[in-house]
């Protein structure tokens, strides 16, 4: 009889998931082009799945149109070969499903639809704002589950009753919260997405899919080796590769500014597309820059077999 211990982890859109930022022109405008790019280089060095249009692509700051014209544009560069996974998050919930079926018809495989922000609405009120969600489309949902930043935490007993929607596929998990995160991995087939850097290892050993990663933007192959080492029963070596990657993921993601923000200050110091961010963020300054490329050349320099 099969156990949950025995049961292959659920990936609905992969493993190795970059939450990819949106390139904008040195005017401000999306940057059709640059977006398409960056892409195929994700995909073609160990993406297989993007999250387009998350916090990380400044969702909040982007058009309903630039959304699903991103969504577009990427489907044309990497045809079928990644998963790509349209942010449709917001705090209203008509709108939230108008976006839904704006990135079905654009050609997303599936949504990432974060808890209502600010209103902080309570936990029925919750899970009927993401069913309604879930009802309107006919592509798979992953739940974003960040109370850091939103103010409301999808409690675990909530994700369990969500996890009984047939579109309700996963959830990309920045609660903090280990034990929570293991009480629903047993009770559900959720698949768990790590959506903090810093423990994609420590989740994917207790049973998650993969992560949805921001570092991932400049070293794409770096986090999918730490899995690629554990699932080949080499569990040292992908502590270490989780911890070589610290340093970057300390700077990039825990130093005071967004993930946005230095995601592009580094890409764009290493001459590949990424544009300003939008007000009102503000971009790196040339210390924090310097910083960014110092950590960025050790990690690869350090990292032999990954692409520099």
């Amino acid at each position: 009889m099969t156990t949950i211990d025995d049961r292959p982890r659920p990936a609905p859109f992969g493993r190795a998931l970059c939450a990819m930022i949106t390139p904008f022109t040195g005017a401000g405008a999306l940057d059709v082009d640059g977006a398409q790019r960056l892409a195929d280089r994700l995909v073609s060095r160990g993406c297989d799945g993007l999250v387009l249009s998350g916090t990380t692509g400044e969702s909040p700051t982007t058009t309903d149109a630039e959304k699903a014209a991103l969504v577009t544009a990427v489907r044309e560069a990497v045809g079928d070969r990644v998963s790509l996974v349209a942010g449709v998050g917001t705090a209203d919930t008509r709108h939230t499903v108008e976006l839904a079926r704006a990135a079905e018809k654009a050609g997303a495989d599936g949504l990432l639809v974060v808890a209502p922000y600010y209103s902080r609405p309570p936990q029925d009120a919750l899970e009927a704002h993401f069913l309604e969600v879930a009802d309107a489309c006919g592509l798979p949902l992953a739940l974003y589950d960040i109370p850091g930043r939103t103010g409301t935490r999808i409690e675990p007993d909530t994700l369990v009753r969500l996890a009984g929607h047939p579109r309700i596929a996963a959830v990309k998990d920045c609660s903090y919260d280990l034990l929570g995160t293991q009480k629903v991995l047993s009770r559900t087939d959720l698949a768990y997405y790590a959506g903090c850097d810093e423990q994609v290892l420590a989740l994917y050993s207790i049973g998650a899919a993969g992560y949805v990663s921001t570092v991932a933007n400049v070293v794409p192959d770096l986090f999918r080796a730490v899995l690629d080492a554990f699932d080949a029963g080499d569990t040292g070596r992908a502590a270490l590769l989780q911890r070589r990657a610290i340093p970057l993921v300390e700077l990039m993601m825990a130093a005071g500014l967004p993930g946005t923000v230095t995601t592009k200050a580094l890409l764009g110091a290493l001459d590949l597309p990424a544009g300003p961010v939008r007000a009102p963020l503000r971009p790196a300054d040339r210390e924090t820059t310097d910083r960014l490329v110092a950590t960025y050349e050790e990690l690869t320099a350090d990292a032999g077999q990954l692409q520099a």
